[in-house]
């Protein structure tokens, strides 16, 4: 059958608010135009991020309960020890409240100034943590990401041939460690290839140069790897993410996607020097290493949901319903990064407001009027986010999971269409006030030529 319904039932609702366009345009105002800036009970549907917005499931709530809060030696520590290992194959499992907390012990550990790290696309608060330390962020994409049209699988990949030459003309003494993004945010959500993994992961051992997964979206990468690479047909998401996990000397994740938490993350190392530096640090910052600024109840949240995430019932739905929203827009010709990822649709901004140049960042603003007309809530992911490094003006549509059912997406279809039918009255905006690092979490505008 055709129809995508949700595999699972929902047993406690929260109430949406409805607001008119007047208070919306009232409360852009008050936030100088920045969607980060607006009180979340102002949002209709909030698509900003899938990151800490998912809905919990039962087995999960049943195991809050059951958590455990000792200061050391949590036995929820060790339960979610247990199955990070099993699952990651990973020797140090290290705990910290975000994703990001575990990228800074990472570099603060591993970064010197002037040193580089490559990736398939760094994500913006990677992209922070690395150049706070005086490294540089290098983004190495597959060609095939030039186009944000064309129709082909993996296009998450990192550019293999453009690694050995960044590496060749560095020296791998500059360079501390190599990161692959699965899947690649900043690059639309595509997925990355076991193939491109191992190669990257050959390049690395062939150079001395440790290997590292930003895994945050590992489940919905190996479903697409069971879905689109030859050979693993057959094989359980389960045992997929186990072979990408293989191939690497460690990781960051953020459990805050693909473990359904609403805070958490996670540093995984095979190396026991690096490990107990890390460690040190993180006591420093974060807390004990059997919690590492976390809750008990947060630890065993995790451990349920890294193995709910891999159920293939789930993950089959997961990517079907963000390809439904995804077709039903493009079909309509609103350009969007093709083909869709697995946790979000990407406008291309640039290419539906060709009028809108981008130091006017066109994603932003239509963001800002996506919210205006219907109350919707995104992300920029373009000059804002990402200045000068920026290859696209996308707009993203993050999906919650399993907090938004099809009806709602329908919404956001009937909004995007109607707004793109009078895009060309949309218009830029300027930058009144910004901050040093990370800008668009606080930055301010005022709207251009209104």
């Amino acid at each position: 059958m055709k129809s995508i319904i949700e595999p699972f039932r929902i047993k406690s609702v929260e109430p949406l608010h409805h607001t008119t366009a007047d208070q919306r345009q009232a409360f852009l105002e008050q936030a100088g135009y920045n969607l980060f800036l607006i009180e979340a009970d102002r949002i209709l549907i909030d698509l900003l991020t899938d990151s800490g917005t998912s809905a919990m499931s039962t087995a999960q709530w049943a195991a809050i309960m059951r958590g455990d809060e000792s200061y050391a030696g949590s036995p929820s520590f060790y339960r979610l020890e247990r199955v990070a290992r099993e699952l990651t194959g990973f020797r140090h499992i290290i705990p910290a409240h975000q994703g990001r907390a575990a990228e800074r012990i990472l570099f603060s550990v591993l970064c010197r100034k002037g040193q580089v790290i490559p990736s398939n696309a760094h994500f913006d608060t990677t992209r922070a943590n690395i150049e706070f330390h005086g490294a540089r962020a290098v983004d190495l994409p597959s060609p095939e990401a030039a186009d944000t049209q064309a129709r082909l699988p993996f296009k998450g990949n990192m550019d293999v041939p453009a690694l050995r030459q960044l590496i060749a003309r560095e020296g791998a003494g500059r360079i501390p460690l190599i990161m692959l993004t699965i899947t690649n945010n900043s690059g639309g959500g595509q997925p990355v290839s076991m193939a491109n993994i191992r190669e990257v992961s050959e390049v690395a051992r062939q150079n001395g140069i440790p290997f590292y997964l930003d895994a945050c979206r590992f489940a919905e990468n190996a479903w697409f790897i069971h879905r689109q690479e030859p050979g693993y047909e057959q094989r359980t998401p389960k045992q997929i993410a186990q072979e990408m996990f293989s191939l690497a000397d460690g990781c960051t994740f953020s459990a805050k996607k693909d473990a359904f938490a609403n805070i958490g993350g996670l540093l995984c190392a095979n190396d026991d020097r690096l490990a107990q530096q890390e460690i040190n640090l993180l006591i420093l910052t974060e807390g004990f290493p059997t919690y590492g600024g976390l809750a008990g109840r947060d630890l065993e949240a995790i451990a349920t949901g890294l193995q709910e995430v891999l159920d293939p019932d789930y993950l089959r739905y997961r990517i079907a319903s963000t390809a439904y929203l995804g077709r039903h827009i493009a079909d309509q010709g609103v350009p969007i990064v093709e083909p869709p990822g697995g946790h979000a649709i990407y406008i291309d901004a640039g290419r539906m407001l060709p009028h809108i140049p981008k130091e006017q960042f066109p994603g932003q603003a239509l963001a800002v009027e996506l919210y205006r007309h219907a109350g919707i809530r995104s992300v920029e992911i373009g000059t804002l986010m990402f200045g000068p490094a920026a290859r696209f003006e996308l707009l993203r549509l993050a999906i919650p999971r399993r907090v938004y059912t099809q009806s709602h997406i329908d919404y956001v279809v009937e909004a995007i269409l109607e707004v793109n039918a009078r895009k060309e009255q949309l218009r830029g905006l300027k930058i009144t006030w910004e901050p040093p690092f990370l800008r668009h979490f606080s930055a301010r505008f005022e709207p251009l030529g209104r």
